[in-house]
C-alpha cells in the first residue's frame, strides 16, 4: 500500500465526516443572518429574545464541547455522535415548530447541546493512518469554512420564500442525513484511541487555562465571535433601512465574502513576512473600522465598506488561531487546549447574542457598536502579549516494548536528544510519545529506528 495516498476508505470517511461538518454548521448558521429580520412575525419579539435565539446555541456548545469529547472515550465516537445528532434534529424541529421567540429559542439551546466536533474529529484520527491524518483533517477543516460562507448565502434566500421555519425544517432534514453518512460512510474502529491530541483530558484543563499564551487566544477568540453574532444582530435590520429586501441580502454578503477572501489571500501572504503580533493588530484594526463605519448613516456602499473590513480582520484571525494554539499547546495536551479554545468560541457567540440583545432593548443600536469597539480594543491590548509562534511539527511515536518504566525512560532519553525536538509527553495508557518539533531538523525514521533497538 503506498503511505503517501488516501485509501478508498480514508476518502470516504473524510468526505463522510467533513459532509456531517457541513450540515451541522448550515444548520446553526443560516438562520444568524435573517432572524434579526424576519422573527418580527412572532408576538413576542423583541431585541433580546433576538439575540438569545441567535447566540443561544453557543451557550450548549460551550458547556458540552468537553464534555462530550470526553464521554466519546467512554462510550465509543458513534454512540455520542448519534446523540448529539439527535439533539440537533429535536432542537430544529422545535425552533421550525415555534410559534413564539420562547420556543424557538428553546429549540435553538437544543440544538448547541449536538457538541459533536471532538467526537468527529477523534473518530477521523481513528479511522486514519498517522501519516494520512493531515490530510483528512484538512478536508473537513476547509469544508467548515465553507459551510458558514454557504449559510450566509442561502439563508436570507429560504428565509424569504419559507421563512424561519423553512430553515429549521431543513436543517433537521439534513441532520437526519447524517446518520447514515456516519453509520455506512465511516467504518468503526477497532479501538477509540484515547489521545491527548485529539480529544481532551480533564486533568489537563486547569493549568492549560493559566497559560501565559493560550489565555490570551481564548480571550481574543470569545471577542471574535462575539463580534461576528453582533454583526448579525445588527446588519440584517441596516440593509432593511437602507431598503435592502431581505431576499436580496445574499448579493450584499456576497460581495462582501468575495472581495473578503481575495483581501484575505494577500493578508496571509504578508503574515510570512511580518511578526504575528503586528498581523493581529492589524487584523483587529480592520475589524474596528468595520464596526466605526456601521455606526454612521446607514447606506448601500457603506455596508459593503464595513462588511469588508471587518470580515477581512475577522477571516485572518479565524484561519491563524487554531494553529497559534495547536502550536503553543504542550505536546500531547493539543486536544485539551482545542477544547478549551472551542468553549470560548461558542460563549462568545452567546455573549454576542445577549450583549446585543440587552444593549438594543434599553438603547439605539449605535450604543452595541460602541460596546463593541470597547471590546475590540481591549483585544488588541490582550493581543500584545503574545510572543512570536515558533512554527512546530507534531509527531506521534508507538513505544517499544514491553511496558516498565525503565524502559520507557530509555527511549525518552534517546528522543529527548534528537535535533529538532521541542517537547515531549508520555502517554501510557495509549502506549505513545507525543512530541513537538522543528519539522526541518527532525527525522523521523530516525527516530522510530533509535528506539526500536529497544524492543
Amino acid at each position: 500500500m503506498n503511505s503517501t495516498k488516501l485509501t478508498s476508505q480514508e476518502l470516504r470517511s473524510g468526505f463522510s465526516l467533513a459532509a456531517v461538518y457541513v450540515f451541522r454548521m448550515l444548520g446553526l448558521f443560516m438562520v444568524i443572518p435573517v432572524i434579526a429580520v424576519a422573527a418580527v412575525e412572532y408576538p413576542d419579539y423583541s431585541p433580546l429574545w433576538v439575540g438569545l435565539a441567535i447566540g443561544g446555541y453557543g451557550l450548549t456548545q460551550a458547556i458540552l464541547q468537553i464534555p462530550m469529547g470526553i464521554l466519546s472515550d467512554r462510550w465509543g465516537r458513534k454512540p455520542v455522535i448519534f446523540i448529539g445528532l439527535t439533539f440537533f434534529a429535536i432542537g430544529s424541529l422545535i425552533a421550525g415548530l415555534a410559534e413564539n421567540m420562547t420556543m424557538l429559542t428553546l429549540g435553538r439551546i437544543l440544538q448547541g447541546a449536538g457538541a459533536i466536533a471532538g467526537a468527529v474529529m477523534a473518530l477521523a484520527a481513528d479511522v486514519t493512518r498517522e501519516s494520512q491524518r493531515t490530510k483528512i483533517m484538512a478536508i473537513i477543516g476547509v469544508s467548515i469554512g465553507f459551510s458558514f460562507y454557504i449559510a450566509l448565502l442561502v439563508g436570507p434566500i429560504i428565509a424569504s420564500g419559507f421563512g424561519l421555519s423553512g430553515i429549521f425544517f431543513l436543517t433537521a432534514a439534513l441532520a437526519l442525513l447524517c446518520f447514515p453518512l456516519v453509520k455506512f460512510g465511516v467504518p468503526n474502529a477497532q479501538n477509540n484511541h484515547a489521545s491527548g491530541d485529539s480529544l481532551p483530558r480533564a486533568n489537563l484543563l486547569k493549568p492549560l487555562l493559566k497559560n501565559k499564551y493560550l489565555w490570551r487566544l481564548n480571550f481574543l477568540v470569545l471577542v471574535l465571535h462575539l463580534l461576528i453574532t453582533s454583526f448579525f444582530v445588527q446588519v440584517p435590520v441596516i440593509l432593511e433601512a437602507t431598503g435592502i429586501e431581505l431576499a436580496d441580502h445574499y448579493q450584499v454578503y456576497g460581495i462582501i465574502l468575495v472581495v473578503s477572501v481575495i483581501l484575505l489571500v494577500g493578508f496571509i501572504r504578508m503574515s510570512d513576512k511580518f511578526p504575528v503580533g503586528n498581523m493581529f493588530n492589524l487584523a483587529i484594526l480592520f475589524m474596528a473600522v468595520g464596526f466605526v463605519l456601521l455606526t454612521q448613516v446607514p447606506s448601500y456602499y457603506l455596508v459593503l465598506a464595513a462588511g469588508i473590513s471587518f470580515f477581512v480582520g475577522f477571516n485572518f484571525l479565524e484561519a491563524k488561531m487554531p494553529a497559534m494554539v495547536s502550536s503553543i499547546a504542550p505536546a500531547g495536551q493539543k486536544g485539551s487546549a482545542m477544547g478549551i479554545y472551542a468553549s470560548y468560541q461558542f460563549f462568545g457567540a452567546f455573549l454576542g447574542g445577549i450583549l446585543s440583545g440587552l444593549v438594543n432593548t434599553y438603547y439605539e443600536p449605535k450604543v452595541s457598536l460602541i460596546a463593541c469597539l470597547v471590546l475590540i480594543f481591549a483585544a488588541s491590548l490582550v493581543s500584545r502579549g503574545l510572543a512570536k509562534v515558533e512554527k512546530v511539527k507534531r509527531i506521534t511515536l508507538a513505544q517499544v516494548g514491553e511496558y516498565n518504566e525503565y524502559n520507557i525512560q530509555q527511549q525518552l532519553d534517546i528522543l529527548m536528544a534528537l535535533d529538532g525536538v521541542k517537547d515531549i509527553t508520555t502517554d501510557t495508557d495509549a502506549n505513545v510519545f507525543y512530541l513537538k518539533v522543528d519539522a526541518k531538523q527532525f527525522d523521523v525514521k530516525a527516530a522510530k529506528s533509535a528506539i526500536e533497538h529497544l524492543g
